[in-house]
């Protein structure tokens, strides 16, 4: 396949992973059907069935694509000269953003709460975040910054879950426009149980 050939394969590919990713995140999986995103993305049916091969295959990618691989995370974190509990804070709230205006992300949030109807095994989406979560926190401990008696892989574990838990629920009941909001609340009350007392 030449250059321009890949090119248009993969603009179709994103196409239809964008149409797909918004009425996941608008109506469910149970809720979309192939001949829905064929009409959003302006796709022909044959075209969704030859990038994808059935409407599992559409939902595992939009899973892998910013919801459970995170592409665009590791950058953010690995900025030396930002204390670690600081990138962890800053870190928290571009996750939050997506979450409540990413496509995409919303819909790879919203596959894996409907996990069980999708006949295909969706990673699970929160490795990548508990690692950089682990990671920031052994590096507060370095710095001195993280209390004795915080483990960083437990306490990543916990933070994560909560954290996914907050978001979802402050949406499922306030509305993304509260989301920061309540994630500042949250770091309220988390963050002086994770620092060292000054």
């Amino acid at each position: 396949m030449d250059g321009t050939l890949q090119e248009r394969a993969r603009a179709t590919r994103r196409s239809l992973l964008e149409a797909a990713a918004g009425l996941f995140a608008e109506r469910g999986y149970a809720g979309t059907s192939v001949n829905d995103i064929s009409a959003r993305s302006g796709r022909t049916s044959g075209s969704i069935y030859f990038h994808y091969a059935s409407k599992e295959g559409i939902a595992l990618a939009v899973v892998q694509d910013r919801f459970a691989n995170w592409p665009e995370l590791a950058p953010r974190y690995t900025d030396e000269a930002v204390p670690p509990m600081d990138r962890l804070v800053a870190l928290s709230y571009d996750i939050a953003q997506s979450l409540a205006e990413d496509p995409v992300t919303r819909a790879g949030a919203r596959l894996w709460a409907e996990r069980d109807t999708i006949n295909v095994t969706l990673p699970d989406p929160f490795g990548l975040w508990t690692a950089a979560v682990t990671r920031l926190l052994a590096q507060a401990r370095v710095t001195g910054d993280l209390a004795a008696h915080v483990r960083p892989a437990r306490a990543a574990r916990a933070l994560v879950r909560a954290f996914f838990g907050l978001c979802s629920l402050t949406e499922a009941i306030e509305g993304a426009a509260t989301v920061n909001d309540r994630v500042a609340d949250w770091w309220q009350l988390t963050l002086p149980a994770l620092r060292v007392a000054r």
